[in-house]
């Protein structure tokens, strides 16, 4: 029997959209947008080198440089030269706009002059385009408020209707540079989708990922949405696909919403690891993650003091704005001896090897990294339930679910896993074949045959 061969991607120019790519920001967001960017370089998009990354955030170009330095520097991005931003390409070196940003300026839109700008400069200090401001409103992005270019003189030289022209003028470039080729264009924001969603360019295929939860507290099925998503789902019928992380939240959509959008399940991609089980601490469980309120850190507290084994651990691993809370609560449980706030965790790595457990009481989740990450490395995990992705992957093994919110629960799952080492062992062995499901072939054979689906068909914007 002959080894099945990996699936081709079509052939086409790949560009991945995104709002910003900074180092320490956007947590699982940032991580599985590059993870994926590696993996079309690994498939041999760009001959290797990987799709075309652009970002859209107006920091200056060293900014982006020391981003890119950062990220070549943690092996999380592939080629550099391949990560791109508007910002530092709407630059002429002779001052002024860049050539394709004055040609696309409409000299008879004028500025209100009641609305403030933030003016651009380059190295020199020379003005190449002003971005309105708007001040305490979410929807900025959608604003019609002129956005001014400047000529090499310093003077403006015309406008673009607001960020929407803006952004769209510099796909505009950076396609025309693909000639007659398919152009498939993975986008990684909803912000950004929203502002593409008319692009009716016959070479261009949107494909549209989600990373994050689409509901609000309590997180079922139902709930109430933000204004955000209740307007992106009038849209999501004009990407060519919509991918999800999940089949769960795939599912609750289509429930929800109908099958009018090309809803489909793409994993994200988790790279495989070197698990260091010689590293594991008998009794030691992890917190990893950001102290923020959806979190519950306290949950986790409360839980593992009330499982009450002998010889047992906490180390919370993470930085946010609850630390002073979660500090005074272990405090005031008297708990320091036991329970740790262990701050930043720049070897993540480490931290999971030297685990027993991995304990997480979040209160919903966008995309299960964190779990697959743990079960990579061998280390079980304890869980509250709860929408979305963490069902997806315990639910094949490698960990305990219990009902979100209940707090003796999570203690009696824990109580039950530290004082009964052959159950520990069976979560252990069988983790990295559950989390599995969601490696870079298994990711890639996904999106390769959606990007085949959309690619055999017009654009749903044609």
């Amino acid at each position: 029997m002959t080894e099945e061969s990996p699936p081709v991607l079509p052939d086409a120019d790949y560009l991945v959209l995104s709002s910003r790519l900074i180092p320490g920001l956007d947590g699982g967001y940032t991580i599985a947008t590059l993870a994926r960017a590696r993996m079309l370089a690994a498939a041999g998009v760009g001959d290797g080198a990987g799709p075309e990354l652009l970002t859209f955030d107006p920091g200056t170009a060293a900014d982006h440089a020391e981003h890119r330095r950062v990220f070549t520097e943690r092996g999380a991005l592939s080629d550099p030269g391949r990560m791109r931003n508007l910002f530092d390409e709407a630059v002429a070196p002779e001052g002024g706009a860049a050539a394709w940003l004055r040609e696309t300026a409409d000299a008879a839109v004028v500025a209100d002059p009641d609305v403030e700008y933030r003016v651009l400069r380059d190295v020199e200090g020379r003005p190449f385009a002003a971005l309105p401001v708007i001040p305490g409103n979410p929807d900025w992005h959608l604003t019609d408020e002129p956005v001014l270019v400047y000529d090499a003189a310093g003077a403006v030289a015309g406008a673009l209707h607001g960020f929407r022209g803006l952004y769209r003028a510099w796909l505009d470039h950076v396609v025309a540079a693909s000639g007659d080729r398919r152009v498939v264009v993975i986008c990684e924001s909803r912000q950004l989708g929203e502002l593409i969603a008319d692009w009716d360019d016959p070479r261009v295929r949107i494909v549209h990922t989600i990373h994050t939860m689409h509901v609000e507290a309590p997180y079922t099925p139902d709930a109430t949405m933000n204004t955000l998503w209740t307007r992106w789902f009038r849209l999501a019928d004009r990407f060519d696909a919509v991918v999800w992380p999940t089949a769960t939240q795939r599912d609750d959509v289509v429930a929800r919403f109908g099958a009018s959008a090309n809803h489909v399940v793409v994993p994200n991609p988790i790279a495989p690891v070197t698990a260091r089980a010689d590293l594991r601490e008998d009794g030691l469980v992890v917190v990893l993650g950001r102290l923020a309120p959806g979190k519950r850190i306290d949950h986790a507290i409360r839980a593992f003091l009330a499982a009450d084994v002998a010889g047992t651990r906490l180390e919370i691993w993470g930085t946010g704005p609850e630390q002073e809370q979660l500090a005074a609560l272990i405090a005031q449980l008297d708990a320091g001896d036991r329970v740790m706030l262990a701050g930043y965790a720049d070897d993540p790595a480490t931290v999971l090897d030297r685990a027993s457990l991995l304990l997480t009481s979040t209160a919903f989740e966008g995309q299960p990294l964190g779990v697959v990450e743990a079960l990579l490395h061998g280390t079980p995990v304890v869980s509250y339930d709860v929408r979305y992705g963490i069902r997806d992957v315990l639910g094949a093994g490698g960990g305990v679910l219990v009902p979100a919110g209940d707090e003796v629960a999570l203690a009696t799952a824990l109580r039950d896993l530290l004082t009964d080492a052959d159950r520990l062992a069976v979560l252990r062995a069988e983790a990295p074949s559950v989390a599995a499901a969601w490696s870079p072939e298994r990711s890639l054979a996904a999106l390769t045959g959606v990007v085949a689906e959309v690619s055999a068909r017009p654009s749903r914007r044609a």
